[in-house]
């Protein structure tokens, strides 16, 4: 029988297991495990990489764009009732962290093509209210282009990227995802390119004023021990995981450029009517975090594939809009959100798999 996982975390870490358990016996018996040096060695390495002046470790992802959002209030750039453009086809993340601060969310449709924002679509949305665009970078695909960079400029907006999803993803010209806008939240969950042994996140920016206050907020509000100026939480980067991000960031080109060799192949091979891959720009522009397919019987193919010993997973099976947490929207017709919603399935890729399970994984797409 077949056994080909979506992605096995347990290959992912024995890539550079024995690193990583050198990073992990080296912290634990220095016995800090806060805001040590392993924190500063990771955010002083992560900053080189992504090309901006600051990184700021916090707990998760979704916490790095929650400290986004609240910094720009506490220093007067945005107030609650503002108004974020946000791509519609998104992980409910992105949107989470608008609504958490008070903002206001504001739904652009995708490309089916790119199954990314439209940028065509963002500037009849943008009113006197509008702050900001949340730029998500899905599936680890750039979202990013001149036009949307130009919208910004032209409106005062600040570009937000969501880049969880795209470690290590480049423009044509080189620049990195997470140093194209004025900030950018990245997850370091598990399953992510570059990802932690557990829950882990980061901010980075060029803003020294931003960077500072997101320190503070996520450090229970607090610059100096016992004086606190916000109230905050405590949302810290643990040093553990910030040794563990620091080895597998050494070899993130090298995994990415696996992803890849695994998507060209995708791309190449599969010949079948009822799958359509969607445009994935350069390789160089595609991180290749997920490998989306669109099927119109994409339930039965998940099941076939399934049966026959290889996992998917849909990304994402119920649009945001849709989702109970947000009934006021349940009414909304986002008609190409909701195609993608029914009709992605994610197939296996990583810096793990092999392409012999590969070729498995084709042959059985053609034969459906």
């Amino acid at each position: 029988m077949t056994n080909i996982p979506f992605l096995s975390l347990k290959d992912v870490t024995a890539l550079h297991g024995t690193e990583i358990n050198e990073a992990v016996t080296r912290v634990v018996k220095n016995g800090w495990y806060l805001q040590g040096k392993e924190n500063e060695r990771f955010e002083e390495n992560y900053s080189k990489f992504i090309g901006t002046k600051y990184t700021i470790g916090c707990a998760n992802g979704l916490d790095a764009l929650i400290w986004i959002f609240r910094a720009y209030i506490e220093i007067g750039v945005m107030q609650p009732g503002d108004e974020v453009i946000v791509p519609a086809n998104t992980y409910i993340a992105t949107i989470f962290a608008i609504t958490e601060n008070g903002l206001k969310p504001v739904l652009v449709e995708p490309k089916l093509n790119t199954l990314q924002i439209d940028e065509d679509k963002i500037e009849e949305v943008i009113t006197p209210k509008t702050k900001a665009i949340a730029l998500v970078h899905l599936y680890g695909r750039l979202a990013w282009n001149q036009k949307i960079a130009n919208i910004c400029k032209k409106y005062n907006l600040k570009l937000v990227e969501d880049n969880a999803q795209a470690h290590g993803c480049l423009t044509a010209d080189g620049r990195m995802t997470g140093s194209l806008g004025d900030a950018a939240g990245h997850s370091f969950y598990p399953g992510k390119n570059l990802g932690a042994l557990g829950d882990g996140g980061a901010v980075t920016t060029n803003d020294k004023e931003l960077a500072d206050t997101i320190r503070a907020l996520a450090n229970y509000g607090s610059q100096k021990k016992y004086v606190f100026k916000y109230t905050g939480r405590n949302s810290r980067l643990d040093e553990i995981q910030a040794a563990v991000l620091d080895v597998k960031l050494k070899y993130l080109v090298e995994d990415n450029a696996h992803r890849k060799e695994v998507a060209k192949y995708y791309i190449e091979n599969i010949k079948n009517s009822l799958i359509s891959l969607p445009d994935t720009l350069p390789y160089e522009s595609n991180a290749f975090h997920l490998f989306p397919i669109l099927c119109e019987k994409r339930d039965d193919l998940h099941d076939y594939l399934e049966q026959n010993g290889v996992g998917t997973v849909i990304h994402y099976p119920i649009a945001p809009h849709k989702q109970e947490c947000y009934k006021e929207w349940n009414s909304l017709s986002l008609p190409i959100t909701e195609y993608i919603a029914d009709h992605e399935l994610s197939l296996p890729i990583g810096p793990a798999i092999s392409m012999d399970d590969i070729d498995i994984v084709v042959k059985l797409l053609n034969k459906f």
